[in-house]
């Protein structure tokens, strides 16, 4: 991947899309391709194949995805089952057709059993039943990784699938229901904080483990795998480092600045009781990641405080 190369970030305006495409401008990467969904809709087959026709693309970053929470899983399973599957069928297709040097499919860590070993290594995919909460849409995702090992066995595309563990950064989705945990908790606490709520409750007992990424530590990581990484089936990305969702919460409350009582009542299901990846595969490429789970989280308030100053 050449700095002139014709690089195509599908899902650009996404929390991994965007995050890629600044990484790809902070290391001089001049010719990146980006759509609208009027320019190219993904879940369109021939709107995806005419896109690529025109722009010719040399390497695609596949980071769209219909993504969210445990609510939005459990409230929408047959839009994530659905959408994910077009968005990803169209994208390998027209890669395979437009004939891309490499593509990189992005998946979830929530493709691996629910009650599997940890750290979870790679080979760990499909030997146990799921998570209930968001099996669609894990489904969806295992189904691009075995997509793109079949055209890479069948046709010879050099496709390649990377597995970050639960993200969070800015241009995360913040809204109260349909968003994942992290962006959910933090403008529950900032809210509070606004009308000097004395507690907040509706959280998990706290029990459950958690590995967090930040968002443009992964970035960093799909720039150096799409240099040096070129094997079948996935390979895991996150910090190989897990706490407590009540040890979260609590940061995530001190760096908001809200000092009321906060009551972990289980109201939110648990889900997997832990779940933290096995990053021995990446750390041997060379890839680790950079950003503490305190900074990063400072980073995203500052974000989104940022962001809703602009709504307003």
């Amino acid at each position: 991947m050449r700095k002139d190369s014709r690089i195509f970030v599908a899902g650009h305006r996404g929390l991994v899309g965007s995050a890629i495409v600044r990484e790809l401008e902070r290391q001089g990467y001049c010719n990146i391709l980006t759509a609208t969904r009027a320019q190219c809709d993904l879940s369109d087959f021939r709107s995806v194949i005419h896109y690529f026709e025109h722009v010719e693309p040399t390497h695609v970053f596949l980071a769209a995805a219909k993504v969210g929470g445990i609510t939005a899983n459990n409230t929408f399973p047959a839009d994530f089952i659905l959408e994910n599957l077009k968005i990803q069928t169209a994208v390998l297709e027209a890669s395979k057709l437009a004939m891309v040097n490499k593509l990189l499919f992005l998946g979830s860590s929530c493709i691996y059993p629910k009650l599997c070993p940890q750290p979870i290594k790679e080979e760990y995919l499909m030997t146990g039943a799921l998570e209930p909460t968001n099996d669609a849409y894990a489904i969806a995702k295992i189904a691009g990784i075995k997509m793109c090992d079949a055209y890479r066995a069948q046709y010879g595309c050099n496709f390649i699938s990377a597995m970050p563990t639960n993200l969070y950064g800015p241009g995360d989705n913040f809204h109260k229901a349909y968003s994942h945990a992290i962006p959910q908790i933090m403008r529950k606490f900032h809210e509070a904080k606004l009308v000097d709520l004395s507690e907040v409750r509706g959280f998990t007992d706290g029990s459950p483990l958690r590995e967090f990424l930040y968002v443009d530590d992964l970035a960093k990581a799909c720039v150096h795998l799409m240099h040096h990484y070129r094997e079948a089936g996935p390979i895991n990305v996150g910090t190989g480092v897990d706490c407590t969702m009540r040890a979260t919460i609590e940061l995530i409350a001190q760096i908001v600045g809200y000092t009321g009582r906060i009551v972990f009542d289980g109201n939110i299901p648990n889900g997997t009781p832990r779940k933290v990846l096995d990053v021995s595969r990446i750390h041997a490429l060379g890839w680790k990641h950079e950003v503490s789970l305190e900074d990063g989280l400072r980073k995203t308030y500052d974000w989104f405080l940022s962001a809703e100053d602009k709504r307003m």
